[in-house]
């Protein structure tokens, strides 16, 4: 296989759920040689859909990496394959693939087009800068229409979407694909499962519309190509296939462009040509920007590191999976290389590790490796400090790469062991659950004794428990499923004094810190500079030397703990900017842990004064209903305390967009299919938090 990186592709498969990202990878691996049959997700038998919960409900709850050979013009070529989750549950799985990847496919129902899930994924991959194609799928489905999903691509996500396919028929007369560069009309063969491609003249009675859209084509690529616009002028007739295939390809790994191509994957039609396309318009390891990061000892320092094998050895984890026979670690190698049995450095925690084995993975088969280049995705065995996010690099040339951002749980659930044996056991699941899943939290509470678990969302914490009774054989009691709620201020508390004095004979401690507080959002933060962490601006305002500079970091930690901990029901405190005015110390009697408790307790009481507040999270909730249900779906979302904010019409579907407390939605699907007859479906995805009513913030609160 190709070593050399201009013949390597990084991509992932991503999609809203159910539009048929994990069946397109089935069918990669196929004509890839990868595999010697197809399988199918609603047989329970997709490779990339390995655990028994996946097969189960016929959906991907993990991303699955594997590494893939194609061929295209006598060339070999190596594309490592991701397949990720559609569900908003797993959206941290596709966010840390995304980060990872040079390129993605973003597949689209060809009846719905864009949906809800689409968007999110589509802002995750603009966030990361990952070039793009489309396929819009399923166009034998009845009711597909691509005029539709094609122009849903370009009003719903505003993106530059360049036809350079067309559907033959639609449905169950979908036939085939018109190619708008080559202007061929290409057949997939039935007999070997569409292995066999033919290319023939176009139809007739799509001549004309190939011709437009070609033209439209010609006229989006002169767009973002300076040097085919003279052309385009000049004489458009003279622009050739190649220049064509220049251009898009130009403007797609700048992100100016977008290529839609379409076809079935289910009928085997139109998939060859996605690898093609990876081939021909996403970018190889070396087209992408120089990886950023910066410099351990000096975080304000930024380095970069070049897609070189030559260059230092860097890398970023992005995936933790437990084995039996040790941690499996996903690794995206940036720059250098790695043999096996190398010392790599953490630089995150200091920490040396020693990578034993190196695999190249196919879904959860491997084949193992005695080195690895740069532009490679690959596991790798012997790394026990590492999680998700951290960088490992040579010793001697650190970096920090560009860490992830992981939402906050939303959801929260009480489970207790049964047995003895089975405490003993629950402890260090969760912990292996932690490491392979940063949106999953879990903790333990002193004074009730339950062990809290967090996600983000029913589903998210029901494969979770399935997999801790299931896969771990760990007996477990469950509780009702919690909603995470925030606390926050709506007022502001001036010189609030958090005095801490204790005598007992011998040396004392004496704290006194006082604080002034207000609110503050994550934007008015970023617009003034000024650093917030998990929801809290610390500013130091202090004059004169009135507290000591050493003490001044344990006030922080004192008010960070309290904020943590909540003050009207327990709920961490967010959104809060405080300010250390002023304070006094004792040559003797003070020290870091009387500060510590002084700035808890100004914290606390400048809190009370500042008009508390519970904050609420509020979901995203996107319901498609036909329109006979329209009234009782909008009369069921009023009595939830949501908010329909858009509507629009889809043939004879209502698309609803609301925005609902979370707290009103437990068991919303079952609901809303008993009222639909089953015909509505719904997704959602956490939006905001908002204040909470004040009687039900009492209600809340009393629990």
């Amino acid at each position: 296989m190709a070593t050399d990186l201009t013949k390597v592709r990084n991509i992932g498969i991503c999609a809203h759920i159910d539009a048929g990202k994990t069946t397109v990878s089935e069918r990669i691996l196929f004509y890839t040689g990868r595999n010697y049959k197809i399988g199918e997700v609603h047989e329970g038998m997709a490779t990339m859909d390995f655990l028994q919960e996946e097969q189960e409900r016929g959906i991907t709850i993990q991303s699955a990496a594997t590494t893939c050979p194609w061929e295209k013009d006598d060339v070999k070529y190596k594309i490592n394959l991701i397949d990720t989750p559609g569900h908003v549950d797993f959206t941290i799985e596709v966010e840390r693939s995304l980060r990872v990847l040079d390129g993605a496919c973003a597949v689209f129902d060809g009846k719905e087009g864009v949906e809800a899930q689409s968007e999110t994924v589509w802002r995750q991959a603009d966030r990361y800068g990952v070039p793009r194609l489309c396929f819009i799928n399923k166009m034998d489905k009845m009711g597909a229409d691509w005029d539709y999903s094609f122009a849903s691509i370009r009003s719903r996500l505003g993106a530059n979407g360049i036809a350079i396919q067309l559907p033959i028929g639609k449905g169950n007369d979908f036939a085939g694909v018109i190619d708008l560069v080559e202007m061929k009309a290409v057949r997939f063969s039935t007999e070997d499962q569409g292995g066999t491609i033919t290319y023939e003249e176009i139809p007739e009675d799509l001549k004309e519309k190939a011709e437009y859209y070609r033209a439209e084509l010609i006229e989006k690529v002169s767009e973002v190509d300076d040097d085919l616009m003279e052309m385009y002028l000049t004489d458009a007739s003279k622009i050739t296939n190649e220049q064509i295939k220049a251009g898009l390809r130009k403007g797609t790994i700048a992100i100016k462009c977008f290529p839609v191509l379409c076809g079935a994957a289910l009928k085997n039609i139109g998939v060859q040509k996605i690898l093609d396309a990876a081939i021909d318009y996403l970018p190889n390891p070396t087209e992408r920007p120089d990886t950023k990061g910066v410099n351990p000892d000096d975080v304000n320092q930024a380095m970069t590191r070049p897609h070189d094998p030559s260059a230092p050895f860097s890398a970023l984890v992005f995936k933790v999976v437990s084995d039996t026979h040790g941690d499996l670690t996903y690794i995206r190698v940036y720059s250098g290389k790695l043999d096996k049995g190398t010392r790599v450095l953490n630089p995150g925690n200091g920490k040396r590790e020693n990578v034993s084995r190196i695999f190249e993975m196919h879904a959860n088969n491997r084949n193992a490796l005695e080195e690895v280049d740069a532009g490679n995705i690959v596991a790798v065995v012997g790394l026990k400090n590492s999680y998700t996010g951290d960088t490992i690099c040579d010793p001697d040339h650190p970096i920090i790469l560009e860490r992830m951002t992981f939402p906050e749980p939303v959801i929260s659930m009480a489970i207790e062991p049964i047995t003895a044996d089975d405490k003993k056991k629950l402890g260090d699941a969760l912990t292996t659950i932690r490491r392979e899943d940063p949106s999953f939290r879990s903790n333990y509470n002193e004074e009730t004794g339950e062990t809290i678990i967090a996600g983000m969302g029913e589903l998210h914490l029901e494969i979770i428990k399935n997999k801790l009774t299931r896969d771990m054989k760990i007996g477990v009691n469950v509780g009702k499923p919690r909603v995470s709620y925030r606390e926050t201020i709506t007022g502001q508390a001036n010189e609030v004094r958090g005095l801490f004095k204790k005598q007992s004979g011998g040396r004392g401690q004496f704290g006194d810190a006082v604080v002034t507080v207000m609110p503050i959002t994550p934007e008015e933060a970023e617009a003034e500079e000024l650093k917030m962490k998990d929801g809290v601006v610390f500013e130091d305002k202090i004059s004169g030397g009135v507290v000591p500079r050493e003490f001044i970091p344990s006030i922080e930690y004192g008010v960070r703990q309290a904020a943590a901990s909540g003050v009207l029901g327990g709920y961490p405190v967010i959104n809060v900017r405080v300010q250390l005015v002023f304070g006094s110390y004792h040559d003797v009697d003070s020290s870091q842990v009387a500060f510590e408790q002084a700035g808890m307790l100004a914290f606390r009481e400048a809190v009370m004064k500042a008009k508390p507040a519970l904050l609420e999270p509020i979901m995203k909730l996107v319901v498609t209903t036909p329109d006979e249900f329209f009234g009782n779906v909008s009369g069921d979302i009023a009595s939830r305390r949501g908010q329909i904010t858009d509507q629009e019409m889809r043939g004879n579907a209502r698309l609803l967009t609301c925005e609902v407390p979370l707290s009103e939605l437990f068991g919303y699907t079952t609901a809303l299919r008993s009222m639909t007859q089953g015909r509505a479906t719904s997704s959602m995805e956490p939006l905001t938090y908002r204040v909470m009513p004040e009687k039900l913030k009492e209600a809340v609160l009393k629990k």
